[in-house]
């Protein structure tokens, strides 16, 4: 709302040169009239003013004033000075020049020349002149002064310097601010250049003033920016200080909260304890309504003295959520993918498609489920999908799901609250798909799930919540799930140890990660590759180079880098037979050339020893008419099929023959309905056994 004010001044041109300034500074806020005494338009006051400001020569004495101004009203003086540009002016004029000072009376002439020595103007000789004084002989001075009083400097002066009306003071301006409420404005632009521009003395109180201002300007900030409430009382513990957050938080305008008791207004903060007892009330959980409140009050003590006290105050839940924030960040920085399909190496067929089709499904927010064999890459490509996705920039979180306990994994993929367990953290622990928020998690060897923690990802894949172990809240996430298997999760399912419904779930884009030994010359590029890693110097001989090539690799990239490592040290510049690790025992893969070599000993059919020969005879026969009908075999078709001819397998004997004829290079043990087949190699170990 606006306010009135009045400018009341011996001189009316003076007055209404001080009104306009006002009027200048305070704009819209301010409406100013200007009363003088001279023309006797101070007489005509008839209506109250928010304030009055008057000049320290409009009234001789306290009675005059009360005349005109009302006993109680908002009364103030008015200082005057020199502009900075004045000041600056008259030090530029040649030292010991004589010069006469002419203004309204006797007592303003003295009062503005005291005040130019004061700011640095002392190298003139002055004299004194005013309405009524002696004329003086204008033959001595070299210069008139004169603050717009031009009328009254005697004839015959050489040059006169008009150096304007005086103007109010800084400090007058702050005074009439401060009363009229209009703290805001100290800050403003317009404040701080007519602070700048006007002459002053007072340097220590403008420093000081300065410096408040600031202060106050900077706790304001930092009240604001908070993240929680913020309430200030002094020593009566009455409120001085609140923040827009605890206006939010308790919808008590601040209007109505500065000045009042805060034992009244905020009931549920203890400042009466912390003043009383001089010392932090600690942190408490407090009811506010239906709201859960954490308040926190700690008292502001200087020179020993209790001068008043601040609290905090904050949802609970936004406590905690903040808390879990800032924790998650911090696990982040560990968090992130670190590849990307660039660096997969290999130019074969097989991988190429395999990345063009991740690529795309990396841009949806499907799960999806890479199988491969061990060593083949998969977690790498799990990192490539990420970086690809539009998730990129949120975290990526790995587990590998087989190498924990039961119990451990689930606390680390769900979290936990306080005392959940023995041995929980202090005020619990957000689990991993609270981390992985907004971006991927990877579940590596999923298959090494438990039943029960299958339950519970199916629910999470369902409906994108969690809840921690030992809670009660439900937690809602956004992640997408990209899981990892090297064993056939149909199988598992027949087997009754993988939930179907779930193997349904994340085989919604399944990929399968080629094996090194169909991805043909794409293994030479990583020995190549590997050996610019190891800084090593050498090269491969043809023989072992097809030895290399039609190597089964059944440790896949995992055993190829073993491989280069041993090369590296073996101190050849050319890599023959003998340099083969001793641990590497060569299997073909399928090839009647390579496998006759290698696996079709003269000394006949590789038996082993532990089972009868009869059964690994049956085991053979029976693949070889399985490929003969176009397929293959699986385990359990196999032992069935041997018990009903009337032999004692047991299933570990099934599966070590298999395991057998596979290190022979007779045949490949596959996966899922295909089962396991002969290679050229063992079927023409079968025609040979049937004859």
């Amino acid at each position: 709302m606006k306010q009135d004010i009045a400018v009341i001044s011996l001189d009316p041109l003076a007055g209404q040169f001080y009104a306009g300034q006002v009027r200048e500074l305070f704009g819209q806020r301010v409406s100013v009239d200007a009363y003088s005494v001279q023309d006797g338009s101070v007489g005509h006051i008839s209506r109250r003013y928010a304030l009055y400001m008057i000049t320290t020569d409009a009234f001789d004495t306290v009675g005059d004033l009360h005349q005109y101004v009302p006993i109680d009203g908002e009364m103030m003086e008015i200082q005057v000075t020199f502009l900075w540009s004045v000041i600056r002016q008259l030090q530029a004029l040649p030292p010991g020049r004589r010069a006469l000072f002419v203004n309204l009376s006797q007592k303003m002439c003295r009062e503005a020349v005291v005040h130019l020595n004061q700011l640095g103007v002392n190298q003139l000789l002055m004299d004194l002149y005013h309405p009524g004084a002696p004329r003086p002989d204008m033959s001595k001075y070299d210069y008139v002064i004169t603050p717009r009083e031009g009328r009254y400097v005697p004839e015959g002066a050489r040059e006169i310097i008009d150096i304007g009306q005086r103007v109010c003071t800084s400090s007058t301006m702050i005074e009439a601010a401060l009363r009229l409420g209009y703290e805001d404005l100290l800050e403003s632009e317009a404040f701080r250049r007519y602070q700048e521009g006007v002459a002053t003395n007072t340097y220590s109180f403008d420093r000081v003033f300065s410096r408040g201002l600031r202060l106050e300007s900077q706790f304001d900030m930092l009240m604001e920016i908070l993240d929680e409430g913020l309430v200030g009382v002094n020593e009566h513990g009455q409120v001085f200080a609140c923040n827009r957050k605890m206006e939010e938080l308790t919808g008590i305008p601040r209007s109505e909260a500065l000045g009042q008791p805060a034992g009244q207004v905020y009931p549920f903060i203890p400042f009466d304890a912390c003043l009383r007892e001089e010392r932090p009330q600690p942190a408490c959980v407090v009811g506010v309504g239906e709201v859960n409140m954490n308040v926190a009050v700690t008292p502001v003590l200087r020179g020993g003295n209790c001068i008043g006290a601040f609290a905090t105050v904050q949802r609970f839940s936004d406590a905690e959520n903040r808390q879990n924030e800032l924790r998650t960040q911090l696990h982040h920085k560990g968090y992130r993918a670190k590849y990307t399909f660039a660096d997969v190496r290999g130019d074969s067929p097989a991988l190429r498609r395999c990345i063009t089709m991740l690529n795309k499904m990396s841009q949806t927010q499907l799960p999806i489920l890479l199988i491969g064999e061990t060593g083949t890459g998969k977690e790498l490509f799990a990192h490539s999908i990420h970086r690809a996705s539009p998730r990129s920039s949120s975290p990526f979180v790995a587990i590998n799901c087989a190498a924990m306990p039961e119990n451990l994994l689930e606390s680390e993929l769900f979290g936990y609250e306080e005392g959940a367990f023995t041995g929980a953290r202090r005020g619990g622990k957000p689990g991993l798909f609270e981390f992985a928020h907004k971006g991927t998690l990877f579940l590596d060897e999923v298959e090494g799930m438990s039943a029960a923690l299958q339950c519970k990802l199916l629910r999470v894949l369902q409906e994108q919540e969690i809840m921690r172990v030992g809670g009660n809240r439900i937690i809602p996430v956004d992640v997408r799930i990209v899981a990892a298997t090297n064993e056939d999760l149909e199988e598992r399912v027949e087997a009754g140890s993988f939930r179907r419904d779930l193997y349904y779930r994340l085989n919604t884009l399944p990929v399968l990660i080629p094996p090194l030994r169909e991805r043909g010359e794409d293994l030479l590029l990583l020995i190549e590759q590997f050996r610019k890693e190891n800084g090593a110097e050498f090269t491969l001989s043809p023989e072992v180079k097809q030895l290399l090539l039609t190597h089964q690799w059944r440790g896949n990239i995992r055993e190829l880098r073993n491989v280069v490592e041993y090369f590296s040290y073996v101190g050849s510049p050319v890599i023959g037979p003998e340099d083969l690790p001793p641990t590497f025992h060569y299997l073909p893969v399928s090839g009647e050339g390579a496998a006759v070599s290698h696996a079709a000993p003269a000394t006949g059919f590789p038996y082993l020893k532990e089972y009868p020969s009869r059964d690994q005879d049956f085991v053979l026969q029976y693949l070889y008419q399985a490929g003969e009908n176009g397929g293959g075999a699986g385990r359990e078709s196999l032992l069935k099929a041997a018990r009903e001819a009337g032999l004692t397998c047991s299933q570990q004997e099934i599966r070590r023959i298999l395991l057998s004829l596979s290190q022979q290079g007779l045949a490949r043990v596959g996966r899922g309905r295909g089962g396991t087949c002969l290679t050229p190699n063992g079927r023409l170990w079968a025609q040979r056994l049937a004859k």
